[in-house]
């Protein structure tokens, strides 16, 4: 495609909606995992998503941190660091509840978050996550990286929920949690924030959001294929 093209296209839907387009395999691979359409399909292996649940909770705990350095970021690099750090804030009340959610789940698939050792996909996402932590690492490459992680989620989770799936009633409230249109809204948000910020990228941070992006989709296809055992 000419560059002239490419400038077109991203002035029009945004550099986030180019990259997906352009990196259409593994975005489908990460929201349209097989672990997710097995949810979908009322076909998935009970104790596949018991491995999900328990390391999804170990993942969060260390996903707060990530969030609240990104918060950090807006407030020192952002051109409009307030109106980021209200949409950033937002996502990080609701982590609050979303702890007490997986104690109060967890139980009940009689999965003791205390026993729960984190397996090597989840250390090495984990591990990616302490690296964005870094002060060197710009806020328009975290943001990047936050929007896709959330995103991928609730692209996974909204799935399930669409007329025709057969989504088990006891799974569906998990479901919700990720594939609610409210979330879907905050995810659009950080969507329009990380689509400003690379609109006034160098090439050299457009290179690295790019890479932050991928390292996230190929990290969630990692996290599905652990939960199902195959890492």
């Amino acid at each position: 495609m000419e560059v002239g093209k490419i400038r077109e296209e991203v002035e029009k839907s945004g550099m986030i909606d180019t990259w997906l387009r352009k990196h259409s395999l593994i975005y489908t691979g990460a929201t349209r995992h097989p672990f997710i359409l097995g949810i979908r399909d009322g076909t998935v292996d009970l104790s596949a998503f018991k491995t999900w649940l328990g390391q999804d909770y170990l993942f969060v705990r260390a996903f707060i941190p990530f969030v609240a350095s990104v918060l950090i970021k807006a407030w020192k690099e952002s051109y409009n660091s307030s109106t980021d750090m209200e949409v950033i804030l937002s996502g990080m009340a609701s982590l609050n509840e979303e702890i007490s959610w997986f104690r109060s789940e967890t139980p009940k698939w009689g999965v003791q978050l205390s026993d729960i050792v984190p397996q090597k996909a989840n250390q090495d996402y984990c591990r990616f996550l302490e690296n964005l932590m870094s002060p060197d690492v710009e806020y328009t490459v975290a943001i990047t990286a936050l929007w896709a992680i959330e995103a991928v989620y609730q692209a996974s989770f909204a799935l399930c929920l669409e007329d025709g799936a057969k989504t088990p009633a006891e799974l569906r409230q998990t479901c919700e949690r990720w594939g609610n249109d409210g979330f879907r809204q905050y995810c659009n948000s950080l969507q329009q924030i990380a689509n400003r910020h690379l609109q006034k990228a160098s090439n050299d941070l457009l290179t690295k959001a790019e890479a932050a992006l991928l390292r996230v989709l190929e990290h969630e296809v990692g996290f599905w294929n652990m939960s199902r055992g195959e890492a």
